[in-house]
């Protein structure tokens, strides 16, 4: 039928995008979850797909963890965002810290390879600094229009301070510590009524 040769490149283009993304979901899960490297070829089975499959996506691992980090970077935006949309900002704050310890998890097996890729150029490691920054700034401005969050710190404080959570407590079995230490800092950040700055 005339109508089916069109249908077919659009059919693969569907499937070749599901695919891609499949895989990124997998390896993302496997990155966070994995105690060494994790083989390509595991990836692409739990994925449902063929390693040529994969390979056509990603030809190196560098492309793949790539990827998933800028995925995971991603998430971390629209998490806020959504969190935002349904909470207060100081509770959104607060669930958002989850997301934010997903994405150390996912990193940590993955570092030497992201590391890389930064030091190649790939990665713009002050753009995802900034990208984080720019997350918690949207929660402080948030924040401050509702009156519980303080107003007298700045973002980029506050984000280092995040960061700062994954020199002490960064590995997998220490995230009861850091969901501790991100509860900390979100209850610092508590603004006291009637002033704009923390409580006693």
């Amino acid at each position: 039928m005339p109508t089916e040769e069109p249908e077919r490149p659009r059919a693969r283009i569907a499937e070749a995008r599901r695919n891609r993304q499949r895989l990124i979901q997998v390896a993302t899960r496997a990155f966070a979850t994995a105690e060494g490297t994790v083989p390509l070829e595991s990836i692409a089975k739990d994925a449902g797909v063929g390693i040529g499959t994969l390979y056509r996506h990603f030809p190196k691992r560098e492309d793949l963890v790539e990827a998933v980090y800028l995925d995971q970077m991603e998430r971390l935006r629209t998490s806020a965002e959504e969190l935002l949309a349904e909470h207060r900002p100081a509770e959104a704050l607060r669930l958002w810290t989850s997301s934010f310890l997903d994405w150390v998890a996912t990193k940590h097996s993955m570092i030497d390879t992201v590391r890389a890729v930064v030091a190649s150029g790939r990665l713009d490691y002050g753009g995802m600094r900034e990208q984080l920054i720019a997350v918690v700034s949207r929660f402080l401005e948030a924040g401050a229009t509702a009156g519980d969050l303080r107003t007298d710190v700045d973002a980029a404080d506050v984000a280092a301070t995040l960061a700062g959570v994954l020199t002490v407590a960064g590995a997998p079995e220490q995230r009861p510590q850091a969901e501790r230490m991100l509860g900390i800092i979100v209850d610092g950040l508590r603004s006291r009524p009637g002033t704009g700055t923390a409580g006693p």
